[in-house]
């Protein structure tokens, strides 16, 4: 009995076994199962690989993860990037915003995902593309997913339970527009909060939107964490005004929580809309912009045409709706039924409120 009391003492003062668990390394950067930004020390940058899930040949597929911890507490940011294999420019984003940090000089944590769907970036394919044997899912309408699932499930249960949902207070998802097309900045938000954070990041454009089933940035603000989608421009790129801007609006909105010094922007001239007017093509052909990308459209007025293989118009295509222009084509080659533009606009129907 007094063994057994001494053995209890012993254990109690033991420390409590770490959240955050590793694995293993690999060149230096410690592998992890979990993260729990709680348990690591303030005033450091730390790197690991996270272990999302094992591939069909045995090893594990590994996302990069960047943790900043501030020598002063404060709220845990959420930064993430790659959902999508082919939207690049998020990541240079990621890159530089962790390069600019001292931790010296941060409140609170930076938790920064720099290329979530490792099989898409491998393929560069906006799917989640493990092989070829099979259609591939949008790992972005898959969370939460489930840790005990497979494939997809399994690999976004992982992400979503042992990497995000619990490290974050806010979040932003960085995207771009996919192959063939190209978005202005364009943020999206469900709620009063995220549409704060959105207008903080300077965007061309927000769209007051409801989101899908098993996005990240909805499915975290149905869990209770403010989260925004920002769209900056074309896939399979870094492009630099476009980081510039991303990497601006991140500073701004840090500085509005009070992560980092320095004045709020309150940005000036950010077109807010509610719902999209979808001009498609009516053939196969080539097609040409009357209106550019970010311009304004006006109802019944061209803005764009159609041609056929000899360069003849076949069809002059009309805004069915007045609004500006947030995300059009760039490859001139448009099936039938492929978006032309998208223009956003305001609707005053009750059910577009928070948007449709």
């Amino acid at each position: 009995m007094r063994r057994a009391l001494w053995l209890l003492a012993v254990l109690a003062m033991q420390p409590a076994q770490a959240a955050t668990e590793r694995v293993g390394s690999l060149g230096g950067i410690a592998v992890i199962d979990r993260l729990d930004v709680a348990d690591l020390p303030a005033g450091q940058t730390q790197r690991f690989w996270f272990r999302a899930g094992d591939s069909q040949i045995g090893q594990d597929w590994l996302v990069p993860v960047i943790v900043v911890k501030g020598a002063r507490p404060g709220p845990r940011l959420l930064v993430t990037a790659g959902i999508h294999g082919d939207e690049l420019n998020g990541i240079d984003v990621i890159h530089q915003l962790v390069r600019g940090l001292a931790p010296a000089d941060l409140a609170g944590t930076l938790v920064a995902v720099p290329g979530l769907n490792t099989p898409g970036l491998l393929r560069s394919t906006r799917e989640f593309t493990p092989d070829y044997s099979h259609a591939s899912p949008n790992l972005n309408r898959e969370m939460p997913g489930d840790e005990n699932g497979d494939g997809v499930e399994h690999y976004a249960g992982r992400l979503w339970h042992r990497l995000l949902r619990p490290n974050a207070d806010e979040a932003v998802d960085l995207h771009t527009q996919s192959r063939g097309t190209a978005y202005v900045l364009y943020a999206f938000a469900s709620t009063p909060r995220a549409q704060r954070m959105a207008n903080l990041m300077g965007p061309d454009v927000i769209k007051l939107d409801t989101g899908e089933k098993g996005a990240l940035e909805n499915e975290l603000v149905r869990d209770g964490v403010p989260a925004i989608t920002l769209e900056l421009g074309t896939p399979e790129v870094f492009n630099p005004e476009m980081v510039r801007r991303g990497l601006a609006g991140l500073h701004n909105l840090m500085r509005e929580k009070g992560m980092i010094a320095g004045a709020v922007v309150e940005p000036k001239g950010v077109f807010t809309g509610n719902r999209l007017a979808v001009v498609r093509a009516p053939r196969g052909g080539w097609a040409r912009l009357l209106v550019p990308l970010g311009g304004m459209a006006r109802k019944g007025e061209p803005v764009a045409t159609m041609a056929d293989a000899f360069g003849r118009i076949t069809d002059t295509l009309l805004a069915p709706e007045s609004g500006r222009i947030s995300a059009s084509f760039t490859d001139p080659r448009r099936e039938r039924g492929s978006t032309i533009v998208r223009i956003i606009h305001m609707s005053d129907a009750p059910e577009c409120r928070e948007g449709c």
